[in-house]
């Protein structure tokens, strides 16, 4: 008789089941992990509302997850039962044309855990071992749960590349709240975020933004020119996703400033962007979706030595069962930041209230 485990299915657009399933079974290179808490993202909504990847439904979403080992594959060392660990989800092939040179998130085969294949929002599931990383027996298990969002954000600022006292402009106050962070700890000067929530936006500087601007009062991009004595910013950061705010990153940008790209637009969206400037203003683009590889190693130090400390992000505990109700929640309430899914919690509860 198979195992079985409670998890959250999102069986169609719009339609999850709090169910019982089968409990993972794991090849042989791979450990079962018992899920301690998984964090909700903006791409478990585009899922469950069919807009991402809807033909990998049925599925159990859920990718910013961390937990103990519960039981190893027979090929499996360097890992034991009890272990805390977080996992990489990225899942490449090692042997196409862009893994072969290095940039495995470009994988012709990509996949990643609680995206493509079942996640975290249930009691367990399986990982490669190989993906696995331990995580500190001090860290706390809601910090532990934040490794997977840093590593994404880490990627993107080593694309970006800013260098020390170069002034930064981050457009949305979600993840642009850890770029902002990330942005401090390189020694930029002065780091700006532009959002639309007082809540968000004093989160922002608490973890590190000099200079916070509520577009629904002020013109983001007449006060980034203020800043910046009518220059512009040496990069910019688009968090959003929406081509509005794209088209504003790359206005804000001075001549030869370079924007990241991170906030992920509907397939299809055009942004209109001059020529002129990318020829004769020797502007740069370049784009980042995602932490992969040591990007997980190099997020627990920075955790774990409190270069990052999440904890005013944090808003909301849920237990396994109301996933669907926080998933809605996230989207009535814009002061939500971070929700978490504990499937060993009894009842919600509130970081800061």
């Amino acid at each position: 008789m198979k195992k079985m485990m409670k998890a959250q299915v999102v069986k169609e657009p719009y339609v999850m089941e709090y169910m019982d399933v089968p409990v993972p079974r794991i090849a042989e290179d791979e450990v079962l992990i018992k899920i301690k808490v998984c964090g909700i993202c903006g791409s478990d909504w585009s899922i469950y509302t069919g807009k991402y990847a809807s033909e990998k439904l049925p599925l159990i979403t859920g990718h910013e997850f961390w937990g103990e080992i519960a039981s190893v594959g027979s090929k499996v060392s360097g890992f034991k039962e009890g272990d805390r660990v977080a996992a990489d989800i990225c899942l490449t092939c090692g042997t196409c044309y862009f893994c072969r040179r290095g940039d495995g998130l470009l994988c012709t085969s990509f996949t990643q855990l609680g995206i493509h294949t079942n996640g975290g929002f249930a009691e367990y599931v399986a990982a490669p071992a190989a993906n696995c990383y331990k995580l500190p027996d001090d860290m706390d298990d809601y910090t532990a749960a934040f490794v997977e969002p840093l590593t994404a954000t880490l990627h993107a600022s080593k694309r970006m590349d800013a260098k020390i006292a170069s002034s930064v402009v981050v457009i949305g106050c979600g993840l642009g709240i850890l770029h902002a962070a990330l942005a401090k700890w390189r020694g930029c000067a002065p780091v700006i975020v532009i959002g639309d929530s007082e809540a968000r936006l004093e989160m922002a500087r608490q973890m590190g933004a000099d200079i916070t601007i509520d577009y629904r009062r002020e013109d983001p991009m007449q006060r980034v020119m203020e800043i910046t004595d009518g220059i512009g910013a040496d990069y910019v950061i688009e968090a959003v996703g929406t081509t509005r705010t794209y088209e504003q990153a790359f206005k804000m940008l001075r001549r030869g400033g370079k924007l990241e790209a991170f906030g992920i637009s509907a397939q299809g969206d055009t942004a209109a962007l001059e020529p002129y400037e990318f020829v004769l203003g020797e502007k740069k683009v370049s784009g980042s979706c995602a932490g992969i590889g040591n990007n997980w190693g190099e997020a627990i130090r920075l955790l774990a030595y409190k270069r990052i400390v999440p904890a005013p992000m944090f808003s909301l505990a849920v237990p396994l069962s109301e996933l669907e109700w926080a998933l809605k929640e996230l989207r009535r309430d814009p002061d939500l930041v971070k929700v978490f899914v504990v499937p060993d919690l009894k009842e919600k509860f509130y970081f800061h209230k």
